[in-house]
């Protein structure tokens, strides 16, 4: 079920990518433009977006102890999901508010199916119970390298003075994987996710999106 399928909805827009693609950047710049386009917007990310779902974040990103083993890591990753789903998302598309995500279920195929080696049937009946039948109506696939995203990262690391987290620690290969799994879930459905040259400034990568979802000023 895509939200447009309902009228009066409004529209359920993701953004997807691997790490250091510029994605959280982006998806701030496109909710930012809309609004300023007269459309009310929600802007939320994947895991959080409720208080539920933040806790799963915390505990996904926490390595200390007791680091979540790829299925449990999948099952927080859902249970994220469908509280955000039920509590916010659906609501706001049901009062006409267009909902832009900082990553969905497509993040879910590409991590725990292509990266984990997850089977992707499996994910695939997980994933519709978790969001209720809840399909993105558009996606911005932003696609680079990942020896220009690792750059990007040891960048932002170094700026911040922080260090990357268990899963963009998770090796070359692994992001490899990430990266063929999100071509090949666009080449699938090329009417839904639209890829993005994720290279240049934010402004050049900013008006590629824009013009790849075709919307109006």
């Amino acid at each position: 079920m895509a939200s447009s399928d309902i009228a009066g909805r409004g529209m359920f827009i993701t953004f997807e990518g691997g790490e250091g693609c510029g994605k959280s950047t982006q998806v701030k710049r496109f909710a930012a433009r809309l609004e300023a386009s007269g459309r009310k917007v929600l802007l939320t990310r994947e895991p959080g977006g409720t208080r539920l779902s933040e806790l799963v974040r915390s505990l996904l990103k926490d390595e200390r102890e007791d680091p979540p083993c790829d299925r449990a890591e999948l099952l927080l990753f859902l249970a994220a999901r469908a509280q955000l789903v039920n509590n916010v998302v659906l609501p706001a598309l049901e009062a006409g508010t267009w909902v832009v995500s900082d990553r969905f279920s497509d993040s879910t195929f590409a991590y725990q199916g292509y990266g984990r080696g997850l089977p992707l049937d499996v994910l695939r009946m997980a994933n519709d119970f978790a969001c209720a039948g809840l399909r993105p109506d558009r996606t911005v696939l932003l696609d680079a390298d990942p020896a220009v995203t690792l750059a990007r990262m040891r960048s932002r690391e170094a700026a911040t003075a922080t260090e990357a987290d268990r899963i963009e620690r998770a090796g070359a290969e692994f992001h490899s994987r990430l990266r063929r799994g999100f071509l090949e879930m666009a080449a699938a459905e090329p009417d839904r996710i639209s890829v993005v040259d994720a290279s240049g400034t934010p402004e050049e990568v900013e008006g590629r999106i824009w013009k790849s979802l075709k919307l109006s000023p």
